[in-house]
């Protein structure tokens, strides 16, 4: 464990997010956000940038997900111990919750890159002794309770985690916040560039907005109303009684409720959102707001497969740190993709059958379908006309599911329960399995093991999307609605197939109709993927090395960080 000198000898970049997926051991992300973050911070270890992470520490995890035999889910604790992981350091910080002092600590945890590089993580953690027991829970469930823990939450992972690297002595130059969660580190750095209050008379004079904007980077992920945390007046100042006057904070986060969004926004000199589409989407729902677009990426060694990474490790050496020496996947011989792709997929049809009991075969076309289980993803597009579905795909196709659905999310819970129904409505002409409590290993599985990778959510809703970039890594065909990052990736034919119309210039209108989508799903797995898919091989396997081409080479988080470097860091 290299000690916090090594990260003091220059300014770094305070990479801020409310969750973060490094691995599957570490559960402290709960889903696409969390493992960007992740990626991101992996990425910037093998680009030797000057970044240091915060997060909470999520002591308790999100959730293990449990799914019985009729497809209902329940959740538990997820059982960890972060001393297997990574070092308690000594420094302490408090802030003020209810009135009380809370005292924070933090755990340190070193990414390192073979290339040499290393991004330090703090996990910032609350379960101290000399906390009352019920702020000793504050950061043990991620996206847990009500909206008074999270604006706890909130309370510690912005304010505190400013706090806490000022402690550690480390000097920063920007604060990038992924995401509104961490918008409160805005309040302390307004604290602390306050004007010498003898020299100003106009109250209003004394917060220095600008100076804090010039510090501060803002990426939004989501064009969901719901996933922008807004809180309510009354309610935030009965919990944090931090310096900002009512009327201040008012101009900078709205009139009616405290937006966390809002505040980011204008608190932020460079703002972002995760594909060209979503930067537009995102000037829609907050007009007036310059909203810049760098779309996310993936970390391309942790997600190709271990049979994929040989290949390329013997015809494109270097891929790893290059990822844009994919581009000359046309010159690895397409047996060797093909037998590579095979491997991963008995290994996933193995793993299936060990966690569902489900057997399939691996001759069979292969769909994966897995994320979080929510309404709008329209996870159970697919099952819209049975006897239709039936009619194609019996004997020739198999459906493999995972994904958590929130545990206040009824709909998708009700999601999950219909997939099931659909197992048993189908048994004997399509297998179907749903593998339970998705994370990082079993994603892996998926996105390298099947055939097809399937995405269909009502347009605008996608902000980006990354699993199926995942995919294309691994030389996994996708077949999604043209929303997100698959508009900038879709060559149609030619990297994998689009579901439904194309993209629309007004962003407000979402363009999606599940008849018109499910037909052109269901037209495209009859007349166009299932025959290539068992008639014409050598086309299929064309487009799998078109996909690590013309796909992979672009969407990695090695070509993000350089552009967040180059219009977001340096400006």
């Amino acid at each position: 464990m290299a000690p916090l000198s090594k990260y003091n000898h220059e300014p770094k970049i305070a990479y801020f997010s409310m969750e973060i997926g490094l691995r599957s051991t570490i559960p402290t992300f709960s889903g696409g956000l969390g493992v960007l973050a992740g990626d991101t911070i992996k990425s910037a270890a093998d680009l030797d940038l000057p970044i240091v992470a915060v997060t909470l520490l999520s002591k308790k995890g999100y959730f293990t997900q449990h799914i019985d035999k009729e497809g209902n889910q329940s959740e538990s604790p997820v059982e960890w111990n972060p001393a297997e992981h990574m070092s308690l350091l000594d420094e302490k910080v408090s802030v003020k919750i209810e009135g009380r002092n809370v005292f924070i600590r933090c755990w340190l945890y070193d990414v390192e890159s073979v290339a040499g590089g290393r991004v330090p993580v703090f996990f910032l953690d609350s379960d101290l002794p000399e906390n009352s027991e019920e702020d000793r829970g504050i950061t043990h469930h991620l996206y847990g309770g009500d909206e008074r823990y999270r604006i706890k939450q909130e309370i510690v992972l912005g304010i505190g985690g400013v706090r806490m690297l000022r402690k550690l002595g480390i000097d920063i130059k920007k604060f990038h916040m992924n995401e509104g969660h961490a918008a409160l580190l805005t309040f302390e750095l307004l604290k602390t560039s306050r004007k010498d209050v003898e020299q100003v008379w106009d109250e209003d004079l004394i917060w220095d907005t600008e100076k804090v904007k010039e510090l501060c980077v803002f990426t939004t992920h989501t064009p969901v109303e719901a996933g922008h945390d807004q809180f309510s007046y009354h309610t935030f100042f009965e919990i944090c009684d931090e310096f900002i006057p009512l009327h201040i904070l008012k101009r900078l986060a709205g009139e009616d409720s405290l937006n966390m969004t809002k505040l980011a926004l204008n608190l932020s000199k460079y703002v972002n959102g995760v594909a060209k589409k979503h930067g537009e989407v995102s000037m829609t729902m907050f007009p007036g707001y310059e909203i810049n677009a760098i779309t996310n990426g993936i970390h391309s060694y942790t997600w190709t497969g271990p049979s994929m990474r040989s290949v390329f490790d013997k015809y494109i050496p270097g891929w790893a740190n290059e990822p844009e020496l994919f581009v000359r996947a046309d010159r690895i011989p397409d047996s060797e993709v093909w037998n590579a792709h095979h491997d991963a997929k008995k290994d996933l049809i193995e793993y299936v059958d060990a966690e569902t009991g489900v057997k399939m075969d691996p001759d069979i076309l292969t769909i994966g379908f897995a994320r979080r289980a929510t309404s709008y993803k329209r996870a159970d597009l697919i099952f819209r006309d049975l006897e239709r579905l039936r009619k194609i795909g019996s004997g020739r196709l198999q459906l493999v599911f995972a994904g958590k659905a929130h545990p206040r999310d009824n709909e998708g819970k009700d999601l999950i329960r219909r997939i099931y129904s659909y197992t048993q409505k189908l048994a004997g002409d399509i297998n179907i399995a749903y593998l339970p409590n998705y994370s990082m290993d079993s994603a892996l599985k998926l996105v390298s093991g099947v055939d097809v990778w399937l995405n269909n959510p009502l347009r605008p809703l996608e902000a980006s999307g990354t699993s199926g970039m995942k995919a294309s890594h691994n030389g996994v065909l996708n077949f999604s609605v043209l929303d997100g990052w698959w508009i900038e990736g879709h060559i149609e034919g030619i990297t994998g197939w689009a579901i439904g119309p194309a993209p629309i210039s007004n962003s407000a209108d979402h363009g999606s109709s599940d008849k018109t989508d499910v037909n052109d799903l269901y037209d495209k797995l009859e007349n166009v993927i299932i025959p290539m898919y068992y008639e014409d091989r050598d086309r299929w396997i064309v487009m799998m090395k078109n996909a690590i081409a013309k796909v992979a080479y672009y969407f990695n988080t090695h070509r993000m960080m350089r552009r967040y470097v180059t219009e977001a860091y340096i400006r």
